[in-house]
């Protein structure tokens, strides 16, 4: 009886050991988003650095990534947006081309859903942890490099609940640097770091609805012309970029833009949010398809999801009854067009029959929208996973540049799939 209790013991202890380990196995498993699902926020790796270079026709750059070491020598490290993710810039929506070379982004990214057509190169899966050496420190080149959401700093901030708060500053001949940390609107942290930024003459101060310099603040008094000054914790939003600093200092950032209130940023976010409406009106809304119910000689009736993170406005301009236009994208969300035939004429089109909201927040890169659209001419490029653009035909019909669409007698294989050819290799 004895030895049995003990073989019992031992089998019970082997199980639950397998189980941990089942458990700690599943944890360390890198994750990879699933086509026909948006992945989760939560679940992405998540860094900060400077925009270097943007190939904006195929919605992929590069990221000078801050690591622990001399951020100057950092290689640039190439990004690709998913088919959903998201730009947000000025606290708006955005394109890559509306953010300019040097900002400082704030980067949410998962490993490529399908190695074998990333646009970028594909890294090992640890490379986070890798010590780039040379000084430059771990975690400049994520294998993470397919980017969910991408936004600069007041964006950031404005997601978060966060400002700056402004402890002093030190200047001479219209430049200098201020030292400030970044902590909850609501409250003091208490464990938020300082940190010293530069400013120069050419950063642009927000006030309201008027724009001014820094020379604008010292005629008014509120800054001194030279020497340190208190600023007593001023809350404000700030833009960030990178500029090589003097005095041998390899890590410190830039502050391209101060805005003093809210109505200032909220003028800056109207600005940057009507530039996207219109973008979006011309390139037409992005969306996937969910499903197609096949009727007879071409007919079809269409489910597509369509991608969030644009104006709620547009979004709007989908109803039910109205007339729309569908034509079939890639993941770089670039159009078809065939010969002399533009996008619009290359679209199948039809009423939508159905717009269907979800219950509860969507997930990111989701609008939580769904229409069901009828048409007469299905085309391989409107299938179940695959990528499309809808217009919904009030929306003006204009010509995109060509480098923006793939035209189809023409289109490779590495049109179709940029590869990751073009970045250099340091």
């Amino acid at each position: 009886m004895t030895q049995l209790k003990s073989i019992c013991y031992v089998a019970v202890l082997y199980l639950c050991v397998s189980l941990l380990a089942g458990n700690a196995n599943a944890a360390d498993e890198p994750f990879r988003p699933e086509a026909g699902k948006f992945p989760s926020l939560e679940k992405a790796h998540s860094y900060r650095g400077e925009l270097v270079f943007v190939d904006h026709a195929n919605r992929r750059g590069s990221i000078r990534v801050q690591g622990t070491g001399m951020f100057c020598r950092n290689n640039p490290h190439p990004f690709a947006m998913l088919p959903y993710g998201i730009i947000r810039y000025h606290g708006a929506p955005a394109d890559l081309y509306d953010v300019p070379l040097g900002t400082v982004m704030h980067v949410h990214a998962f490993l490529p859903p399908d190695p074998k057509i990333s646009a970028v190169p594909v890294l090992p899966v640890d490379n986070k942890t890798k010590d780039a050496n040379h000084n430059r420190g771990a975690g400049i080149f994520p294998a993470e490099n397919h980017v969910l959401l991408l936004e600069d700093e007041p964006s950031y901030c404005l997601r978060e609940g966060k400002v700056w708060k402004l402890k002093h500053l030190n200047i001479r001949n219209n430049q200098g640097t201020i030292v400030a940390s970044r902590q909850s609107k609501t409250g003091e942290d208490d464990k938020a770091n300082e940190e010293a930024l530069t400013f120069d003459a050419a950063t642009r101060i927000w006030r309201g609805r008027e724009f001014l310099g820094i020379q604008d603040l010292i005629v008014e008094g509120i800054w001194p012309s030279s020497g340190k000054k208190s600023l007593e914790g001023q809350a404000v939003l700030l833009g960030i970029t990178w500029k090589p600093t003097p005095d041998s200092v390899f890590t410190r950032f830039h502050i391209s833009d101060i805005w003093l209130d809210d109505t200032a940023m909220q003028c800056a976010a109207r600005n940057q949010t009507e530039t996207h409406k219109a973008f979006i009106r011309s390139r037409w809304m992005p969306a996937w398809v969910d499903s197609v119910e096949y009727g007879k000689f071409g007919r079809a009736t269409v489910t597509a999801t369509l991608f969030g993170g644009m104006d709620s406005s547009l979004y709007v301009d989908f109803k039910k009854g109205s007339q729309a236009l569908m034509a079939a994208s890639e993941n770089t969300l670039k159009h078809w067009a065939g010969g002399s035939a533009g996008t619009s004429q290359m679209a199948s089109k039809g009423p939508i029959l159905d717009v269907i909201k979800s219950d509860g927040e969507a997930p990111l890169g989701s609008s939580g929208t769904q229409i069901r659209f009828e048409t007469d001419l299905i085309t391989e490029g409107i299938r179940p996973g695959r990528v499309v653009r809808v217009r919904p035909a009030i929306w003006p019909d204009l010509r995109v540049p060509r480098e923006e669409y793939l035209q189809d007698w023409k289109a490779s294989h590495e049109n179709r799939f940029p590869t990751p050819a073009i970045f250099p290799r340091y």
